[in-house]
């Protein structure tokens, strides 16, 4: 009798192991090669579609930018030599369309912006754009998702890989005083 009580100690001790993790149901098999094959493809269809507007386009000029983005001037100033710097202050304006000419954002839903170049968030297709120009121009940029919104959209208006055109008017530079260009 005696033992009986040492005996159910001594078992009761040995099953305490504690939980035991639960195994995944299912396992994924997606790798990260998945996922830059796909945006490859993405990226190759949005250059097509790119390539698609700028060949039905006989009016306008594009530029490719060293970021990835296609555009036209809309208006030039010819006389301006100064682009914004970093940490240079521009106000500026745009809107936001979609490749078929949708609009998604307009100039009065944004309204007079002013931005901190390289200082501030915007999306990346912008945030390099608005160094391209000078004061008082104005451009129309054709950026694929990836320097849009990409896979995550804008939360609001701007779904999921979507490639957008936006128009930006550069109204003013003001320049920091360390700025040495001219």
């Amino acid at each position: 009798m005696k033992k009986l009580p040492l005996i159910l100690l001594v078992i009761a001790l040995a099953s305490c192991g504690g939980p035991e993790p639960r195994r995944p149901v299912q396992m994924k098999t997606s790798t990260i090669n998945t996922s830059i094959e796909r945006s490859k493809k993405l990226l190759a269809l949005e250059e097509s579609m790119i390539e698609a507007i700028i060949k039905k386009d006989s009016i306008n000029e594009y530029t490719h930018s060293n970021s990835g983005a296609w555009y036209y001037y809309v208006q030039r100033n010819d006389e301006a030599t100064y682009t914004p710097q970093p940490d240079d202050l521009v106000t500026m304006t745009y809107t936001v369309t979609g490749f078929n000419n949708d609009t998604i954002y307009t100039q009065d839903e944004i309204g007079i912006f002013n931005y901190k170049v390289d200082k501030q968030e915007l999306f990346p297709g912008l945030r390099n754009s608005v160094k391209l120009l000078k004061e008082k121009e104005t451009a129309t940029f054709l950026f694929p998702s990836s320097l849009a919104y990409g896979y995550h959209g804008d939360d609001n208006k701007i779904g999921v890989n979507v490639p957008i055109k936006a128009t930006v008017t550069l109204l003013a530079i003001k320049k920091q005083q360390d700025s040495t260009q001219n």
